[in-house]
């Protein structure tokens, strides 16, 4: 580990040889401003906007998250607190009792957690405000223009320019389920990410602006556009969006859902770090502005695991516990990227080497089934494994018996898992910023696919509750059963074990999702 760095979620770089695919450019820069709205957050009163530049000024102050019973907001008696413990109240999402606190003192969280009322409070991150930038880490593998020509001969009758080049439609079947359905576009997916570029012309005839924000402070931004990455924050979000809702108009790519409505939730900061406070606010705007669907390709920062038993990282596990949940009980269906770096979660233990990611990492020994990746390992969260051009768990998917729920296309090495013409490249094609076109690889790529056909049986089944949306998904997978041995690279050592049967096990959960079954069962 040579330093921290942001973990947009979960987008791979691919091994010596391979496009590398994090697409982590990041330069210095304050996170977005925000604007209170009515029925999403009771925003508390005070010059909450001063405060926020001192302590940007001074460098020292962090975010913090306070726990206290749902559906009331702050007691006069924790305001109180709050303030003499040198905090400043930044909004309330009182519907889950869950409050965002900046605040300079050190002992902030220390001191708040024995004020009668508060159930938990802990810092969110370990960089002060605004979060520390990074040097690039790499960009996708945009299309040559070469390509794109190669592309658009290959393209068959009825068929986008460059969806010759898109083996993971096929793979889940989405190529027949458009012979179908394209899917509703009263049913709309929130890209929770690093934001949408809802001008590329692939993602335009489909975009849910009314469904967009940016909730990188923890307080929606509505202003136009503010959902958008700039020129230079990372393109993940937009990729993300093209897989599953890039339309079929004869131009670019189709997405695995090209008829539904996309949404942008941008909740990273300009460095990449994708903070609690963000994660709640876009949980709980996709729960209040009838969204059906949202895609979550990352992990909470800085924590990769939070453990339960420390008390910072445990409010960090409420906190998005109970907004996820309150989607989820609005009706939105939660999907998550299971992770790129083959572990099992299912594990006794496992070595964390990066947290905290924004301070200074250690090798931690955790244990999964007490300190949790979150979203991903939340309860009612969809998990999902990636795969690659021969079906097989990709060589970076994190895996675990009763922790996947399903599996599907991410991309892998050619070395390792080779499409069949004409697609050249085992990574997953999608929009890029600026109208582009490319390549990116990781459980991030898997997650959104899975998002996608949840999307078109929600379509199907309009006034279906996320709990039948969820036991559809997993009734129509296709079972898959466990590779094994798996040496993917071949070298006579195996570089993972499955367990289970083959309707449900460790690689593949219930089996690789089926768009032509969400569109016809």
């Amino acid at each position: 580990m040579t330093g921290p760095h942001p973990r947009c979620r979960r987008t791979l770089a691919i091994p010596l040889g391979m496009a590398v695919a994090t697409a982590m450019a990041f330069l210095p820069g304050a996170t977005a401003s925000a604007t209170g709205l009515s029925g999403t957050a009771a925003v508390s009163t005070g010059a909450v906007g001063d405060a926020l530049a001192s302590a940007a000024a001074d460098g020292t102050a962090l975010s913090y998250i306070v726990n206290v019973r749902a559906g009331h907001g702050p007691s006069a008696q924790v305001k109180k607190a709050i303030g003499k413990a040198g905090g400043t109240i930044v909004t309330s999402y009182d519907q889950i009792g869950v409050i965002v606190v900046h605040s300079s003192n050190p002992d902030f969280a220390r001191t708040i957690r024995k004020v009668r009322g508060v159930e938990s409070a802990g810092n969110t991150r370990n960089a002060p405000l605004p979060a520390q930038s990074t040097t690039d880490e790499g960009t996708p593998k945009a299309l040559s223009s070469a390509q794109m020509a190669a592309a658009r001969t290959a393209a068959a009758a009825g068929q986008d320019p460059l969806e010759s080049l898109q083996w993971d439609l096929p793979a889940i079947k989405a190529d027949k389920a458009h012979e179908k359905s394209l899917g509703s576009s009263k049913v709309t997916v929130a890209v929770i990410d690093t934001g949408v570029d809802d001008t590329h012309p692939d993602l335009a005839p489909n975009f849910d602006r009314a469904a967009s924000v940016n909730c990188v402070t923890g307080k929606p931004d509505t202003a136009d556009g503010a959902w958008r990455p700039s020129a230079e924050e990372s393109p993940h979000g937009t990729h993300v969006a093209g897989e599953i809702a890039a339309a079929k108009n004869g131009v670019g790519m189709t997405g695995v859902a090209p008829g539904v409505k996309v949404a942008g939730i941008k909740v990273a900061t300009t460095a990449g770090y994708f903070y609690t406070e963000a994660v709640v606010c876009g949980f709980m705007w996709a729960a209040t502005h009838g969204v059906d669907v949202t895609n979550n390709s990352y992990y909470t920062d800085p924590w990769y695991f939070n453990c339960t038993d420390d008390p910072d990282q445990k409010a960090l596990v409420d906190a998005v516990t109970r907004a996820s949940r309150y989607a989820e009980k609005r009706g939105v269906v939660n999907v998550a990227a299971a992770g790129n770096e083959n572990y099992d979660l299912a594990a006794d233990e496992i070595t964390d080497p990066v947290s905290p990611n924004d301070g200074t990492p250690s090798d931690r020994v955790v244990d999964p089934s007490e300190c949790f990746d979150i979203p991903t390992q939340l309860p009612g969260v969809v998990t999902v494994a990636a795969t690659g051009a021969k079906g097989i768990k990709s060589s970076f998917s994190n895996h675990g018996l009763g922790v996947i729920d399903v599996a599907a296309p991410g991309g892998d090495s050619t070395a390792y898992q080779t499409p069949a013409p004409p697609a050249t490249s085992g990574l997953i094609l999608g929009t890029l910023p600026g109208g582009k076109w490319g390549y990116m690889a990781g459980t991030s790529m898997a997650s959104p696919h899975v998002a996608a056909v949840a999307a078109l049986i929600k379509s199907t089944h309009p006034y279906a509750p996320p709990a039948l949306v969820k036991a559809l998904l997993y009734a129509e997978a296709d079972a898959t059963p466990c590779t094994d041995p798996y040496d993917i690279n071949g070298d006579g050592k195996v570089d993972a074990v499955c367990e289970g049967s083959k309707n449900r096990n460790g690689f593949y959960g219930w089996g690789t999702v089926d768009a032509l079954d969400a569109v016809t069962k």
